[in-house]
This record gives structure tokens, C-alpha cells and sequence, in this order.
């Protein structure tokens, strides 16, 4: 089971303890780029983390209308083989693509949730569009999804890539790492990716 780790304010010591490369937005996004948290497994291993650019979403404003969200965030995941955890007594699954795809397909989700639903139904809204999320992501070859390719450091790259109601959700591989992003306000298309070169620098 990964958890978070981080504060607001140290989000940034998460990333630097990583054995793997972050990516973002190339240099031709000029805008603001945030942290959110890392994904750590039991022994504290950072195996995934997601940085912002744009408008950093948020739903706790029941007036804030989330069309008016712009926003682009890109999910880096570990290549990691498939390993004992860390007491030893089970097995971690291998990470692909598809981990990717989930994690950006439920962080869409989590930030773009109706905000005219009463709050009793979100958590089971939540829930369930969450599952639909994983089956979507475990069938990247299926109808819900085409290809996009996108520039990751210049070098042209294939990424699955589907739209819906919330905004997009996109998912492929690069230099060691799985890449995931989701994005609302924001076309997917024109985007380019590229290794993070300082990741200090960045708000959170």
C-alpha cells in the first residue's frame, strides 16, 4: 500500500529523495508549476509524485466554477519490476503504464468532482467513477482510448490519451519512468514534456 508523504511547504524533499527522473511541462509552458505529495511505498521508497503548472485545482469553494480551471499535471512513476515488499511477506506488483494511467485518470477525478452534488453522494460518486478509472486504465488498448504523441525531451512519443466531461487523461513511457498527466482548460495537444532540471524550483 503507497501512502503520501510531504507537507504544503516541504512537498519538495519528497522529490529529491527520488532514484528516478521527474518530468513536467517543457520550457515552453511559462507559467506557475507546483508539487503536490509523493506516493511512497511501506519502507518509505518514493515510487511516484505529480507537479503541476497552471491553476492549481481545488473544490473546496463550493463557488468555484472549475470550467474556469486551467490546468495541466504530470504523473512520474517508477519503473519498478515486480518485488517483495518490504517485511518480506507479500509481493509488489510491477509498475507499467497502465499504474500511469490510473494515477492520472483518479487525480482528475479528485479535483474535478460536481460541485453541485450533495456532499452525502460524492465519496460514493467518487468511488465508483475511481473503478472506472482503473478498468479504463487496465485496457489501454480498448475503444476509450487513441493515440497522441507528444514531444518528451524532443524525441517524438506515443501516448494513449482519451477526453472526457472532467478534462483528459494521458499515459506512456519515457527515459526511466512511466508518465502519466490529465489536464482541464488545457489542450493535451501542443504539449511538450521534458526532464525537470531543478526541482527545487518549483512552489510547494
Amino acid at each position: 500500500m503507497e501512502t503520501k508523504t510531504g507537507t504544503a511547504d516541504r512537498a519538495v524533499d519528497g522529490y529529491l529523495m527520488a532514484d528516478f527522473p521527474w518530468y513536467g511541462l517543457d520550457e515552453a509552458f511559462t507559467g506557475r508549476r507546483w508539487l503536490t505529495a509523493v506516493g511512497t511505498s511501506a519502507d518509505g521508497t518514493v515510487e511516484h509524485g505529480s507537479i503541476g503548472h497552471g491553476d492549481e485545482p481545488s473544490i473546496k469553494a463550493e463557488t468555484t466554477d472549475p470550467d474556469a480551471q486551467r490546468f495541466a499535471v504530470v504523473v512520474t512513476v517508477a519503473r519498478r519490476p515486480g518485488r517483495r515488499s518490504a517485511d518480506g511477506t507479500g509481493v509488489l506488483e510491477a509498475t507499467s503504464v497502465s499504474s500511469a494511467a490510473w494515477l492520472a485518470g483518479s487525480g482528475l477525478l479528485s479535483c474535478t468532482w460536481p460541485t453541485h452534488m450533495e456532499r452525502a453522494l460524492r465519496q460514493d460518486w467518487l468511488d465508483q467513477q475511481i473503478a472506472t478509472a482503473w478498468d479504463l486504465a487496465d485496457d489501454l488498448g480498448g475503444p476509450h482510448w487513441s493515440t497522441l504523441t507528444l514531444p518528451v525531451d524532443g524525441e517524438p512519443t506515443a501516448f494513449h490519451y482519451r477526453e472526457s466531461e472532467y478534462g483528459w487523461v494521458l499515459a506512456g513511457s519515457a527515459r526511466g519512468a512511466h508518465l502519466g498527466a490529465y489536464g482541464r482548460g488545457m489542450s493535451a495537444y501542443g504539449l511538450g514534456l521534458a526532464v525537470v532540471k531543478d526541482v527545487t524550483t518549483y512552489d510547494g
